[in-house]
């Protein structure tokens, strides 16, 4: 064991304990956070403007602070992004991570010098978290590599801008510089298919040990590696044992990547976002990922199916119950306020709470009443392939409203890499999955509303056509899994 190594666990040991010490006291830990929230923010231009001076518990909080999205609490965005100072946190951002809006163009996610270290320390202490429960920890001693977007930030008003991930790239520690892959020069890199061409030149004869990224995105490197060197990516890289991802379910992709890798690895899955970084797989053995309430967070949660009702219940930390599907609601030391991120989750423990996340609240199909969310049709797929040699690269689920001829239908886009010798019965058997998890689309199908979903084969690359028409090939862009128009659809039927 080199000193390296032997120095890892020592840190893990360490932050193991500071992890339990928050983690058994969860109540107790979100209150703390919540208070210091409110009495920092007092004096901006929020905290006047919804007196937080009056604050003291958190049903004041809710009756003061409407639930919000970006578009809702863009005027005060708009006023941080032209340099006015106090305005949703003390002083000004540090920098801003640009992200791509749905409905009106880039959004701008302030982050401060007090919300940026808790970005670091949670990537960080996945790894350590890792490194005490197996007590593996050589891998530290080879390269590593986080794809990620171009570290070359922009001024706007004298507030760094760029994608988060760009942006944590000039927070990587020291101790972690000289081991870390692509070069500073092929990381700047603009275009993502030159970018991952000159990631596998560069990497190709290296001792990788660690690779991160997006699942989807990954794959494309992988695949580029195994047709460099005719053989798996755990061939090339002989000790290549941990996969770090983040952004998009990895059971999809597993068995593709266990078959490019040539073997299994260890993975742990991470919960980052622009808005903060939420949680962390913190154990190998049990599901769902470590929910981070000590890392200037306050979370609020609304069961999804009562959410665009009025006046939603909002419940805390210690109020939210196993397998109920809720949005999730921040409040940060960023300075974004009861804020809808979009996500939901359902909690797989409550001791510690560990969550998983079940979908987005805007990505979902209910054309019909019928509620499916995203961890729905992952599942379906995942069940209909088990002990089979079907393996899907890609998928996407759009709602068929107005079909030539029959009944209404659930179209399923799916880029196979390797297919099912009879489709119809591949349909029928994602059907009845589905059928089993969701009552309502169950009762459509019952009730002769809908028909069984319908696959309609993308081809090879298709998916990466598709983002690269819309601008959004590689980083931290990802594929919908649902959606409750006919947009993504179009492409592959038009």
């Amino acid at each position: 064991m080199s000193i390296k190594s032997f120095a890892a666990q020592l840190f893990a040991k360490h932050i193991h304990k500071k992890t339990q010490a928050w983690a058994n006291n969860p109540v107790e830990t979100q209150r703390n956070v919540f208070q210091e929230l409110i009495h920092q923010a007092k004096d901006t231009v929020f905290g006047k403007d919804h007196h937080f001076s009056e604050i003291k518990t958190f049903e004041d909080f809710a009756k003061h602070v409407p639930i919000r999205d970006y578009e809702e609490l863009r005027p005060y965005i708009d006023r941080m992004v032209k340099g006015e100072e106090n305005i949703l946190w003390k002083g000004k951002p540090i920098y801003f991570a640009k992200t791509s809006g749905t409905t009106s163009g880039a959004k701008y996610i302030p982050l401060t010098k007090e919300s940026m270290p808790f970005h670091i320390q949670a990537a960080r202490n996945a790894i350590l978290s890792y490194i005490y429960e197996t007590g593996k920890a050589d891998f530290v001693d080879g390269k590593m590599i986080f794809l990620q977007g171009s570290p070359i930030l922009e001024d706007k008003n004298g507030i760094k801008l760029g994608r988060l991930s760009g942006i944590v790239a000039h927070f990587v520690p020291k101790y972690l510089q000289k081991n870390r892959m692509p070069s500073w020069e092929t990381n700047c890199i603009d275009d993502w298919e030159t970018k991952v061409d000159a990631i596998v030149e560069e990497t190709f004869n290296e001792d990788m040990s660690v690779i991160s990224g997006i699942p989807s995105w990954v794959q494309m490197y992988f695949e580029k590696l195994e047709q460099k060197g005719e053989k798996p990516v755990g061939e090339i890289f002989k000790n290549f044992n941990l996969f770090i991802y983040g952004g998009v379910n990895y059971e999809p992709y597993r068995a593709k990547f266990e078959k490019l890798i040539g073997r299994k690895v260890d993975s742990i899955e991470l919960f980052p976002a622009s808005e903060g970084f939420f949680a962390y797989q913190d154990s190998q053995k049990e599901k769902g990922m470590l929910l981070l309430l000590n890392s200037g967070i306050f979370y609020e949660f609304v069961k999804s199916d009562e959410f665009f009702t009025t006046n939603p219940k909002r419940y805390t930390i210690g109020e939210v119950e196993l397998g109920v599907n809720y949005v999730l609601l921040l409040s940060t030391n960023a300075g974004l306020w009861a804020y809808n991120i979009g996500d939901t989750v359902q909690f797989t423990s409550l001791k510690p709470y560990r969550v998983i996340v079940s979908g987005r609240i805007k990505h979902y199909i209910s054309a019909f009443g019928e509620h499916v969310i995203g961890k729905e049709v992952e599942t379906a797929l995942k069940e209909a392939m088990e002990n089979t040699t079907i393996s899907v690269n890609e998928f996407t689920v759009a709602p068929q409203i107005n079909p030539n001829q029959g009944l209404p239908y659930h179209e399923w886009f799916i880029e196979f890499e390797s297919e099912p010798e009879n489709m119809n019965e591949f349909a029928l058997k994602i059907d009845n999955a589905m059928r089993k998890q969701n009552v309502y689309y169950d009762d459509l199908i019952v009730g002769n509303v809908l028909r069984t979903l319908v696959i309609t084969k993308v081809p090879k690359n298709g998916f990466q056509e598709y983002m690269k028409s819309i601008g959004k090939l590689g980083g931290q862009n990802k594929l919908p899994r649902l959606s409750n128009d006919r947009k993504i659809a179009d492409f592959f039927t038009n």
